[in-house]
Parts: C-alpha cells; structure tokens; sequence
C-alpha cells in the first residue's frame, strides 16, 4: 500500500526543503522501501535540492503533443504520451522523481488534469512512498491530482501571515474534498523565541503542530553553492530538526 505525502504552503517557507528532508529521511531510516518524488511546483526546483538534473517535464511533453504530426502512425495520442511520460521520470538508486514544470498555456486543463491524475495514480501503486512537493499558488490541491493523500505537511514560515496562509490550506482541502488522513502544521526557519508570540495565530489555523525546523545556515549555505540537501551532514540543525518530526509521525 502506498503511503502518499504532500508538501503545501505558500512560496518561501521551505517546502522543497522540506521534501528533500524527508526523502532524506526515508532512504536512511526504511531501507529498502522504494520512494517516488512529485516536484508539482510551477518554480520547480526539488531536483536541485535532491541533486539531480532534469531534462524534460510533464507539462512540456503535454504541450509538445497539442501538435497532431507528434503522434507517430498507429498510436493513439493517450498512449503516446503515457509512452513520454515515463521517459520523464529520472531514476535513481534510492528514489525516483518526475517533474510537473510549467502550467499549460489558456484553455481548459480538464484533458491534462485528468492524464496527470491517472497517470499519477498508476505510478504510485509501483512505490511504498509518494511524496508531492506542491506549487506555492496551491493550484494542483484544487485540481485534486492527488485525491487521496495520507499525510498532508503543511510549511509556513514563523510569521502570522504565514501561519494564516497554512490555515487557508486547511480550507481549501475541505472545500475541494481531499481525503487527507492526517495533517499538520510544519514551521521552517524558525528562531527562537519566535514560536510563543505565534501560538493564538496556530490555535485559531485549526492546525496541529507537528515541530519547527530552525533557521539553519548551512541549509543556505547549500544552496547558495547549489549543493544537494541530501547531502547535510547528520549534525545540521535542519537534518536533527526535521528526523526528529519524522521520527514522530509514524511514516
């Protein structure tokens, strides 16, 4: 059974980071257990941060196949771009990831919505773990290409803005109806003595508080240099911070 967790929250408040933790964490503590990467964020930048290069997206291969002469002869066009979409996937030893990229161009997204929604839902039954790096405008939660999910991590950075901002993530699972099993709130970059002057923001955000992961300068260190975050060292504040949230979960 696949275990399916998505990241959301607006932009800026480490949700990449966020993901590159916890795949971090699963190849280290569930040995063996195969992990699939989602980066649905329009700004996609979770391949840098797992130290990989990506070299197509989904949403150029569904662009490129709005040209009929893209089809070859005796292929249907669902077929084609099943066929595309799995030379998109980049595969790794440890875990694999796939790209959304770009949103499409005007017009209705029904058509794609519902490739990536079937073609998602195909793929995660091949992994223990699914985890969905979500966009910062929350577009792919309306679009509910990920119906079911078992744990949603919702980021904020240590702001009331923010903590607001987690709770309308809140709202909008409700509203679309997204069979969430379990969610919660994560806050990043956290300093201390910032977490009791928010606690009325995180009461009123209906939202469970699962930890707080610190401001931690390597982690900007690191990407400032554009090295992987797979690659911190286990004494970072980050890696101790985020483990032990982890570690709390039951994943």
């Amino acid at each position: 059974m696949t275990k399916r967790i998505a990241i959301a929250g607006k932009g800026g408040t480490g949700k990449t980071t966020l993901t590159a933790l916890l795949t971090r964490y699963l190849i280290e503590e569930r040995k063996g257990k195969t992990i699939l990467a989602v980066d649905a964020d329009a700004n996609a930048n979770l391949n840098e941060a797992l130290g990989l290069e990506v070299r197509e997206t989904i949403s150029t291969i569904l662009e490129d196949t709005k040209d009929p002469k893209a089809v070859p002869t005796g292929m249907t066009k669902d077929i084609f771009i099943e066929y595309r979409l799995a030379q998109a996937m980049v595969e790794e030893d440890y875990f694999d990831l796939v790209v959304m990229g770009n949103p499409q161009g005007p017009g209705c997204y029904c058509y794609p919505n519902d490739l990536l929604k079937n073609y998602l839902e195909k793929l995660s039954k091949n992994y223990d773990y699914m985890l969905v790096d979500n966009e910062a405008g929350l577009e792919h939660l309306s679009r509910r290409l990920v119906p079911t999910v078992d744990l949603l991590l919702v980021t904020s950075d240590s702001t009331a803005r923010g903590i607001r901002s987690a709770g309308r993530v809140k709202e909008i699972v409700n509203n679309v109806q997204i069979a969430v099993s379990k969610m919660g709130l994560i806050i990043g970059r956290s300093r201390e003595g910032e977490l009791e002057q928010l606690d009325g923001e995180i009461k009123n955000s209906g939202l469970e508080l699962f930890g707080t992961v610190p401001n931690d300068p390597l982690v900007a260190d690191y990407d400032l240099k554009g090295q992987a975050l797979l690659h911190l060292p286990d004494d970072s504040e980050a890696v101790r911070a985020s483990r032990d949230i982890f570690s709390s979960l039951d994943l």
